[in-house]
């Protein structure tokens, strides 16, 4: 079973010459255990999850037998993912740019998991709702090829405003891109997936897409 692949948004990092792979697992409590323990009821209405291949039972049965293997096997489960990132890095090593994103749909501490810092070549990325895990980003208490973009819902404004006022960056989803969101540059996060390019101190806008555009609990701002 191959672990990391890649999807269409992260493909778009191709035209900056990097190669981006992802660890897609079933979000939520999909797998029969929760990997998304900063969940709400926003962004798992919004979860894209079901948006582009992820609408085909295939795709779905892939994450969920990856969530499996993780859960009730995770010794082998780290070896397997990690003799991948050795062959990663090794490409890396020649000259190739690569990143890596190991949260795609979950929300797991992978730098407790796995030893990043070994893998020198490569540059790993994720988004979190998690604020302990964005302030020990902040601090650079964690690994130095490590970056971390906080991400904003419906219920956790306060923890948006702490994390701007420390100057990182807030992936917000929005129905329409504004030029400024509190106070701060919105990028387009859409044209790629490379956030740890991104400038320090701006939002990183997202358009809603699939069922985020019905949302009405407030995940999606709507300036």
């Amino acid at each position: 079973m191959t672990l990391l692949a890649t999807n269409t948004k992260l493909e778009k990092g191709t035209k900056l010459d990097w190669t981006t792979k992802g660890l897609s697992l079933a979000p939520a409590n999909l797998s029969g255990k929760q990997l998304c323990p900063h969940r709400s009821a926003g962004c798992e209405f919004a979860c894209l999850n079901l948006s582009g291949m992820g609408v085909f039972s295939n795709v779905q049965e892939a994450r969920i037998k990856k969530s499996r293997f993780l859960i009730e096997r995770r010794a082998d489960f780290l070896v397997a993912l990690n003799k991948e990132l050795v062959n990663l890095n090794k490409r890396a090593k020649k000259g190739q740019k690569i990143a890596v994103r190991l949260n795609v749909l979950s929300d797991l501490p992978w730098h407790n998991m796995i030893d990043m810092e070994s893998f020198k070549n490569l540059y790993f990325y994720d988004y979190t709702p998690n604020l302990a895990r964005m302030i020990q980003f902040l601090n650079r208490e964690l690994p130095a090829n490590y970056h971390l973009t906080f991400s904003r819902k419906e219920n956790n404004q306060a923890k948006v405003e702490l994390v701007v006022a420390m100057g990182g960056n807030v992936a917000v989803v929005f129905n329409k891109l504004p030029q400024s969101y509190l106070g701060k540059q919105v990028v387009d996060g859409d044209a790629t997936d490379l956030r740890f390019l991104d400038a320090k101190g701006v939002i990183v806008g997202l358009k809603a897409k699939g069922r985020g555009k019905k949302d009405n609990s407030g995940f999606v701002v709507k300036p």
